[in-house]
């Protein structure tokens, strides 16, 4: 009997492993395509953080290259990115009793084309943002800025792998 279960236990575990093998959850749709090209994305909002657009290009430059078998290009990539950082901006979010600001909003956006040389119909044209909230009695230097890019270029960087290659 327990032998049974054993070889029960066993096929039923290599059906789902077997049937699991042709999807995974990293790693994006890239047709036929072998590199990728990333053009730096220049700070184009009116207040400009020095080495944010440096951060962000090569942020997005490793997330492809990490997820994807695909190779970084300097010129004529199959897969293509360019834009700009279009805005930096930040804004009190919420107030305590004495009419002061008890959290503040970082919230960057970038505007993101994306042209895919294999397969035109998903090319696009489209703004990303998004933001981090810090305590207002806190500078946006230091860690605190850090933690803030971190955030917000993680977010970034994976919406617009979802919106170009991504399976989801």
């Amino acid at each position: 009997m327990k032998k049974l279960l054993y070889i029960a236990f066993f096929s039923v575990s290599i059906f789902f492993l077997t049937g699991c093998g042709i999807y995974g959850f990293t790693g994006g749709d890239v047709g036929s395509a072998k590199t990728i090209q990333i053009d730096f994305f220049p700070n184009q909002a009116q207040l400009i953080e020095p080495g944010l657009s440096q951060e962000f290009t090569i942020a997005l430059q490793d997330l492809f290259t990490r997820q994807t078998n695909l190779t970084l290009a300097s010129s004529n990539g199959e897969l293509y990115f360019s834009g700009e950082i279009t805005s930096y901006r930040i804004s009190p979010m919420s107030a305590t009793s004495q009419q002061t600001s008890a959290q503040n909003r970082l919230t960057i956006s970038i505007n993101v084309r994306y042209v895919n040389t294999t397969d035109e119909k998903k090319n696009f044209e489209k703004p990303f943002s998004f933001y981090s909230d810090y305590p207002a009695t806190s500078q946006l230097i230091g860690g605190v800025q850090e933690a803030a890019f971190t955030e917000i270029i993680d977010r970034l960087t994976q919406d617009i792998f979802n919106a170009s290659v991504g399976k989801w």
